[in-house]
């Protein structure tokens, strides 16, 4: 018979080794990067629903966003939805829609549209969105296979 001693011990290493792991994990996927699955029309083509995409963490955590990134963010109306779009301008950036109406995006926050104008909810909706609800910035899509690669940064003209 294998004395209690030993298996408790065992056991102890596991558990320990398990919540070690764990936290490692948790610190990655919360600080450096994570996957994403997108639902949702309003990033087509450049991203269809049910994608699956690479995100980095660093990027917004140091305010080094750029207009043409696609960002994953706290949805403005709905905290507990995460939005993707595209950056479209920054603090400063005079932004223009529709017939008759123009913005300046304050200092701290970012104008964001989706790809797919047509069917997107985005900053035409509610506004400019606080810079400190960007929780990542896409790198790569990963899912489906066939369509891996890097997202390139498109090019956003000057809107003033």
């Amino acid at each position: 018979m294998i004395p209690f001693k030993t298996i408790s011990t065992k056991l102890f290493v596991v558990v320990g080794c398990v919540i070690k792991y764990g936290c490692i994990a948790h610190c990655t996927f919360e600080f450096i990067g994570n996957f994403t699955v997108c639902i949702g029309p309003s990033m087509e083509p450049t991203i269809q629903s049910k994608n699956v995409i690479l995100t980095e963490n660093i990027t917004p955590r140091l305010r080094r966003i750029r207009k043409g990134d696609i960002v994953i963010a706290r949805s403005p109306s709905n905290p507990r939805e995460k939005i993707c779009k595209r950056v479209i301008a920054l603090p400063g950036d005079r932004v223009s829609w529709g017939l008759f109406y123009s913005d300046v995006v304050p200092r701290g926050y970012v104008w964001l549209e989706g790809d797919n104008k047509n069917n997107s909810t985005d900053s035409r909706n509610y506004g400019p969105v606080p810079q400190g609800l960007i929780l990542g910035r896409a790198v790569c899509k990963v899912w489906p296979f066939q369509e891996i690669g890097l997202f390139a940064n498109k090019v956003i003209d000057d809107p003033r």
